[in-house]
């Protein structure tokens, strides 16, 4: 017997069983008859592949755990090799984002997904004592790979799912994925509890099936939407827009946090208070894992109260508790330190939440004042998530280079000191301006009338 459900879905779909070339997701009918199920489906297979890149990407946060003194490293070095894939996986955002439009969300996931096995095994085959940093570096840059699959993710479930639903799915494919840090560093943990600290390729060779799976799966059950096709020329209009530069910036602090943080956790731990391998890697996974588990409250809140005034608050709780690990860090009190740390690493993921769903709201409000002009409804709606795609590719990019500039500030910082405080100190200012811009831009009452532009971007709920 025909799935009357399977019958539709297939009935959306011309070019080849994976190609779906009419998608409506803002038509409520088409939405609960056809595409809430579709969607739902390929949010979960793109939150599995995503989550693996992730771990391939934070990697080297592990791997640095068992480099002992064998190695030969310094804590700079050891910096420095962890903020090469940050580096690299931010740049790999922006080609990752066209390449959803140019060849397909599930054409490109496949891709994406395969090719993590190049770092990961080029890794276990020069994880030894002896091999030069130069080596490991390389090594270490070719797993940025996995940090561009999130532009490419998000950027094609942003299309799947309608704007009321949007700080919901987008904040649960970045959770998910963003979970990949806190799983592999709990990998890690095990594999140092148990075959111990000179046991690193077990955790590569945990991780080299799983990649297969997300491919396999990915070719299996997720669809490509033939909208996206030839949509390139949107990055270079949403570049023109000041939003873009507005949000990238507040994304540097939202996200570039918590990867930078998720990389560095365990050096700070290590070379700050004296903690072994193993202690590190006891507590480092607790703050990804939170930080991932609070990205879709952000979101979440952001779809009730607005994301400006979440991102806003948000911003104002990371400085503190950033006052927090300061104030830990010269009193020498470990327990204070890996509280108000893990704090930090949950507002990052809550910000990561409301950042994102203000993107696709900021177009919308766009649409809305294009279509009260005399508009055609459907291509400003259309309109409005091509950019809003192309925004949150950009954002990701520049936001993960946040997390190349917090490690090289604690690189700096325990050069120089010896301690992570000046780091510390730099990163509240930074909070302090972020925290400023939102008010400025988003919340502080508009002199414009709510028909305008500037109007409904701000003034708006949704926003």
């Amino acid at each position: 017997m025909t799935d009357p459900t399977r019958s539709e879905e297939n009935a959306v779909v011309h070019q080849g069983k994976h190609w779906i070339e009419h998608w409506e997701p803002e038509n409520e009918e088409f939405w609960e008859a056809k595409g809430k199920k579709i969607a739902r489906r390929n949010l979960w297979f793109s939150v599995l592949a995503e989550h693996i890149g992730f771990s391939v990407w934070t990697l080297w946060s592990v791997i640095v755990l068992f480099m002992g003194k064998d190695y030969g490293f310094s804590a700079a070095d050891k910096f420095l090799l962890v903020s090469t894939p940050t580096l690299i996986g931010g740049l790999m955002r922006l080609p990752y984002t066209f390449a959803v439009a140019k060849f397909g969300g599930r054409n490109w996931t496949i891709v994406s997904a395969v090719l993590l096995l190049i770092p990961t095994v080029l890794a276990a085959v020069v994880l030894h004592p002896g091999t030069s940093l130069g080596t490991f570096l390389l090594v270490a840059a070719l797993g940025g790979v996995g940090g561009g699959n999130f532009a490419s993710s998000m950027t094609n479930i942003n299309a799947f799912y309608p704007e009321k639903h949007k700080g919901w799915a987008l904040g649960l494919n970045a959770g998910g994925g963003n979970l990949g840090v806190a799983a592999i560093q709990l990998v890690g943990l095990l594999v140092i509890g148990t075959a111990g600290a000179t046991a690193p390729r077990v955790v590569l060779f945990v991780y080299l099936p799983l990649i297969v799976v997300a491919a396999v799966c990915a070719y299996l059950y997720m669809d490509n939407l033939a909208t996206m096709k030839g949509d390139t020329k949107a990055m270079r209009e949403v570049v023109k827009d000041p939003h873009t530069w507005v949000m990238s910036f507040l994304y540097v602090g939202t996200f570039g946090s918590f990867i930078g943080y998720s990389f560095a956790f365990g050096l700070v731990l290590q070379n700050q208070f004296g903690r072994t391998p193993l202690q590190a890697a006891a507590v480092t996974f607790l703050g990804p894992l939170l930080g991932s588990l609070s990205r879709p409250t952000g979101g979440w809140l952001a779809d009730r109260v607005g994301g400006g005034k979440i991102t806003f608050f948000t911003f104002i709780g990371m400085a503190l508790a950033t006052v927090v690990l300061i104030l830990a860090s010269t009193s020498k009190s470990l327990a204070l330190f890996t509280v108000a740390f893990i704090v930090l690493f949950v507002l990052t993921g809550v910000g990561n939440g409301s950042t994102y769903k203000m993107i696709p709201a900021i177009f919308r409000a766009k649409a809305k004042v294009a279509i009260a002009n005399g508009a055609e409804e459907t291509a400003e709606l259309r309109k409005a998530r091509r950019l809003s795609g192309a925004l949150i590719g950009l954002a990701g990019a520049i936001g993960a280079e946040g997390g190349l500039f917090i490690n090289l500030a604690f690189r700096q910082s325990f050069a120089d000191a010896k301690s992570g405080v000046p780091a510390f100190i730099g990163f509240l200012v930074f909070y302090g301006l972020c925290f400023a811009v939102t008010w400025a831009v988003y919340l502080r009452k508009p002199a414009e009338q709510p028909t305008s532009e500037r109007g409904l971007a701000l003034a708006g709920a949704e926003v």
